[in-house]
């Protein structure tokens, strides 16, 4: 199940603005639990959330609650509205394709992405 939805959707933000990234598509998939819930939003709307906002930890994202937003997935990605343009409707909701996730995930190489990339094997051989 995808936590934090009722936090999502009372941002507002405009069909086609937004895509769920991170581990959003592997939860609602039901591959494994999210523990947040990370956004990647076009640059206007980025422009908007930051002037009510503040950025995360990392100074990567804007941290809202239990959502992180993001207006780049660099160095992973050079185009991050390509990512919003080609996301997967599930339930009423954009989600990145889990083809990227993959990308992501292989690039990134931590441990928790090794054991998300076995999982996203696993599901897909199903």
């Amino acid at each position: 199940m995808l936590p934090f939805i009722d936090e999502l959707k009372a941002l507002n933000l405009p069909d086609g603005s937004y895509a769920i990234f991170g581990s959003g598509p592997l939860a609602v998939r039901g591959i494994r639990e999210a523990k947040d819930l990370d956004v990647l939003v076009r640059k206007d709307v980025w422009d908007e959330l930051a002037k009510k906002y503040t950025r995360n930890v990392k100074g990567t994202g804007l941290q809202i609650g239990n959502i992180e937003a993001f207006c780049q997935w660099s160095p992973w990605f050079d185009d991050p509205d390509a990512l919003i343009d080609t996301a997967e409707v599930i339930d009423g909701l954009p989600f990145v394709r889990l083809e990227h996730v993959v990308s992501w995930k292989s690039a990134m190489g931590r441990e928790k992405d090794i054991k998300d990339l076995e999982l996203i094997e696993n599901y897909l051989s199903k």
